[in-house]
């Protein structure tokens, strides 16, 4: 089946081409061919195909890749959310609360809530996510939110090493050493990458060193969670351990942003965390100028970031970031695939997953533009039209 979404008023490819960090082509088309993209270019080229989609001069842009999420947990934490709108500061340890509901629900309460956010996701023009654990926190409910995750996307971290639960309260290094043996032996099968919460009121350094080298020697490739509460020591455990993303990066001094600078390390940010928490937002600006390869990511989560929009992200990226519109879309695009080091997505060229989102209006400015508004107009997910 040969798919032409043909009519295409700008396209984005994220191709760089001389200054243009996306890539854009103006009155363009995409063949679209066994879930792959099999051709690029001008309108008046485009080949034959089986089916035509007339986009007629609308925006194209590739799907979203949120590389940060935690998608499986049980209940919510509203009432946390409006006392910390009436001052309340926010603090890691209330991920405890939701430790509680989530080791109550069922497999079946959890998987159809999981499928409600995808599907919140998707029809905002999300086509890949990733999915951590963490608010299980013994070896049989991590086990659990691991499988469940894996049922939906390759994309699974294993966060064990999300906060010391209640049970282990003043014995950390007991409780590293349950995640490092019984849980991740339980874990690991089922999920690709390593995660760590390295952050005063969670893990130490020695701590989250012990956890993402016990992954490593496992097979996950690490990513870690620092930065967010304040400065700490968590960039350069990072960037030692080739970790692909170090994410939240709310507070970096001089030698953080020189570290990730020199590496393949992404930064992944997550504005609706600083939305929720009224933390300062991270300056965007400083990081890209400085040579940091930057993601952008919904961290959906009940606490800090209960959000599933990527384009609210990209609003406030580029309002209170200092991102420019096309960095924020390559950065939930491309940057979000660089943060999973994936080569087949968060583009549009040949040979790339037909992840395409067309979008209700002429240009993908409009995604900052009109915060709020639904601007997804179809969505096709491997080469299928999925919304």
């Amino acid at each position: 089946m040969r798919i032409l979404i043909a009519n295409i008023g700008e396209l984005t490819t994220n191709v760089a081409a001389d200054d243009d960090l996306c890539g854009t082509l103006h009155d363009a088309a995409i063949l679209i061919e066994d879930g792959r993209i099999a051709w690029v270019g001008p309108a008046a080229d485009a080949p034959e195909a089986d089916e035509i989609v007339d986009a007629e001069g609308r925006a194209v842009i590739p799907g979203f890749v949120d590389s940060h999420s935690h998608l499986v947990f049980g209940g919510d934490r509203a009432a946390e959310f409006e006392a910390r709108m009436q001052g309340q500061k926010y603090a890691a340890g209330g991920i405890r609360s939701t430790v509680a509901a989530t080791r109550a629900a069922t497999d079946d309460e959890l998987r159809i809530r999981l499928r409600g956010f995808l599907d919140e996701m998707l029809a905002q023009g999300t086509t890949t996510v990733e999915i951590k654990s963490g608010y299980g926190l013994d070896v049989a409910t991590e086990e659990r939110l691991v499988r469940l995750a894996a049922e939906v996307t390759p994309e699974v971290t294993f966060l064990g090493a999300h906060v010391v639960p209640a049970e282990y309260a003043d014995r950390g290094d007991d409780y590293v050493e349950l995640v490092t043996g019984e849980m991740l032996d339980a874990c690991a099968p089922h999920a690709k990458w390593i995660d760590v919460f390295c952050e005063t009121g969670a893990f130490t350094v020695p701590q989250s060193r012990r956890v993402l080298e016990a992954g490593i020697a496992r097979g996950l490739q690490p990513r870690v969670h620092a930065s967010q509460l304040g400065p700490g020591e968590g960039v350069q455990l990072a960037v030692d351990l080739g970790a692909a993303s170090i994410d939240h990066g709310t507070y970096l001094t001089d030698d953080d942003v020189t570290a990730l600078a020199g590496s393949d390390t992404v930064l992944t940010l997550l504005p609706g965390v600083e939305f929720s928490t009224r933390q300062p937002y991270p300056d965007a600006r400083r990081l890209i100028d400085a040579g940091v390869t930057v993601a952008l990511a919904c961290d959906t989560n009940p606490g800090s970031s209960f959000t599933s929009s990527m384009p609210f992200c990209i609003a406030v990226a580029v309002r209170d970031m200092r991102m420019t519109v096309a960095e924020a879309i390559w950065a939930a695009t491309a940057g979000g695939a660089a943060a999973l080091r994936r080569t087949d997505i968060g583009r549009i060229a040949p040979g790339m997953r037909a992840d395409v989102v067309l979008l209700k209006s002429t240009s993908r400015v409009h995604l900052a533009y009109r915060p709020g508004v639904p601007l997804v107009e179809a969505v096709w997910k491997d080469g299928v039209r999925a919304v």
